[in-house]
């Protein structure tokens, strides 16, 4: 069994107005909802064999946060710049390039792509909320087989779920 956690960016800061999007950082929202969920995490018994981070400054201090949280090794933690307002389909193909010695791995990027790849995965969703993560399983031992016919639902939690 495959399990993936897609996590969205915490709340980015629009107070620069000279910063390219890439190079905005995590608003105060976003620097108090990340280590949240990433306890949340670790509450829940999930932690990654490798974490894939989008290169943006917002994402890739999400996934920091996150493998402080869980005590991660930074060895986990790459950085991928095609992550970066990546298509579903983008996505998706990423996750099926995986090694298989990855049994868990959380993909940290950007909207509107994650939506529409927990939509193509079978998950139902208005907004993948800033922070939010969506957890699926997936009944393959191969990413490469990693498809919307074997995965499905695992949980699905944002800072505002109570």
């Amino acid at each position: 069994m495959k399990k993936i956690i897609l996590v969205r960016h915490g709340k980015s800061a629009w107070d620069n107005p000279l910063l390219d999007d890439p190079d905005r950082p995590l608003a105060g929202r976003g620097l108090r909802d990340v280590p949240i969920m990433g306890f949340r995490l670790l509450q829940r018994g999930v932690s990654p064999d490798l974490i894939l981070s989008s290169t943006a400054t917002r994402a890739a201090h999400t996934a920091e946060i996150i493998s402080e949280v869980l005590k991660l090794s930074q060895a986990k933690l790459v950085y991928e710049k095609s992550l970066y307002h990546a298509s579903s389909s983008t996505l998706l193909k990423i996750v099926q390039g995986l090694d298989d010695s990855y049994n868990t791995i959380f993909l940290v990027g950007h909207n509107p792509g994650m939506n529409d790849l927990i939509e193509v995965l079978g998950g139902s969703i208005d907004n993948l909320p800033t922070s939010g993560q969506y957890g699926f399983l997936a009944d393959t031992d191969h990413w490469a087989k990693f498809s919307p016919n074997n995965s499905r639902t695992w949980f699905f939690d944002y800072p505002k779920k109570s």
